[in-house]
């Protein structure tokens, strides 16, 4: 612990230094890919974000002989608590560490301390700021990339964490198929996609950017209808998803993004992205001045798909409206030239989305873990 000060970053260049810190960390591993700058400062609150206006944030960075070495982020996600009170926990997130098991103790005693004082002695991360956002630390297939808009970290990350005192709470899991894959799961579920649209009536279309707003809406209240029993979900504010979309809304391909509606009514919808990442580690990050015209004019040539949301209503979720989303969405991915298609993530605990994946022949690529640490058990 020589020589070691963890402290709160306070000022201008502390936070530099703070969202800089990975560049140093990651300056020789070649699967790593770079943040989005401009999302990063915005996701630690260092420009606001709508998902603070419920919440509060700590940021800290480990010193050792004046150089920064690790950083990490205490969180108070307030709505959490208040959706799940008989799971009340202080988050952490936005953790980076050089391979030091003193560095990382300092980082999590600070956070510890820091949620002690608002009365959570449980913890429960990453959350980069929660499970609406980046979360998970990659626990296996370090020699692989990460897709857009998921998580990667080197191989030492769990073990600090474990030895810390943190146990698993879940696993997400990240399905992968090739484009061949893909027919043969179309195959199988053409019939079952057949018979929901006859039965229902079912319409499907893309999403409008020309009612870019409303579309956004529909998708909000299918999101947080779809997912009120799902293991540690919390509704997006209306808020959060306006700034979201502003940020996808150029990114997003629409015949990629799709909802279903019955009687004109949404019920369903399936969001497919594109795996922006080969583009973002080409352009360090920077969205300017040209870096997001780069994204936009490269973007036929990226071969894999995300699908990473897919949410029905709950009256309609036996009746296999999100089989017919998928459906419609894996032509349309293999026609846009998608050699492989990620559906990411999935609870380990959804064994109705694990068991239709693995009957289209996805396998698991890779596993992100959600740590807990119980502070109260650790104190008594």
């Amino acid at each position: 612990m020589a020589n070691l000060e963890v402290r709160p970053v306070t000022h201008r260049r502390e936070r530099k230094q703070f969202l800089e810190l990975p560049w140093e960390l990651y300056r020789d591993d070649p699967v790593w890919v770079p943040p989005l700058r401009m999302s990063q400062k915005e996701l630690v609150n260092y420009t606001r974000h709508p998902f603070y206006d419920d919440a509060e944030i700590c940021t800290f960075l480990a010193f050792r002989n004046g150089q920064p070495c690790g950083r990490v982020a205490a969180i108070d996600n307030r709505a959490h608590n208040r959706t799940h009170p008989e799971d009340q926990c202080g988050f952490v997130g936005f953790f980076e560490s050089i391979d030091d098991q003193a560095v990382a103790d300092g980082l999590f005693d600070a956070v510890r301390a820091w949620h002690a004082e608002r009365g959570q002695h449980n913890l429960r991360g990453p959350t980069n700021p929660s499970l609406n956002y980046e979360c998970g630390l990659l626990v296996e297939n370090f020699d692989l990339p990460p897709t857009f808009l998921m998580t990667y970290n080197p191989e030492f990350y769990p073990r600090l964490w474990e030895t810390y005192g943190f146990e698993k709470a879940q696993d997400l899991l990240s399905f992968i198929g090739s484009s061949s894959e893909l027919a043969t799961m179309e195959k199988k579920i053409q019939f079952v996609a057949e018979e929901a649209i006859k039965r229902l009536d079912l319409k499907l279309r893309p999403i409008d950017k020309k009612n870019f707003h409303r579309d956004v809406t529909s998708f909000l209240q299918i999101y947080n209808s779809s997912l009120t029993a799902v293991w540690g979900h919390v509704n997006m504010s209306e808020a959060e998803v306006k700034h979201m979309s502003a940020g996808l809304k150029h990114l997003l391909v629409p015949d990629l993004s799709v909802i279903a509606e019955v009687k004109g009514q949404p019920v369903g919808s399936v969001l497919g992205l594109l795996d922006y990442n080969p583009i973002i580690k080409e352009i360090d990050g920077r969205l300017f001045p040209f870096g997001f015209l780069k994204l936009l004019m490269k973007r036929r040539q990226l071969k894999r798909l995300r699908m990473m949301s897919t949410n029905v209503l709950p009256e309609y979720q036996m009746w296999g409206v999100g089989v017919v989303l998928n459906h419609h969405l894996i032509p349309a991915g293999v026609q846009w030239g998608m050699e492989f298609g990620e559906y990411s993530w999935v609870l380990e605990s959804n064994h109705l989305s694990r068991k239709t994946l693995e009957r289209g022949n996805f396998r698991v690529e890779k596993i992100h873990r959600i740590y807990d640490y119980r502070g109260d058990r650790a104190e008594s």
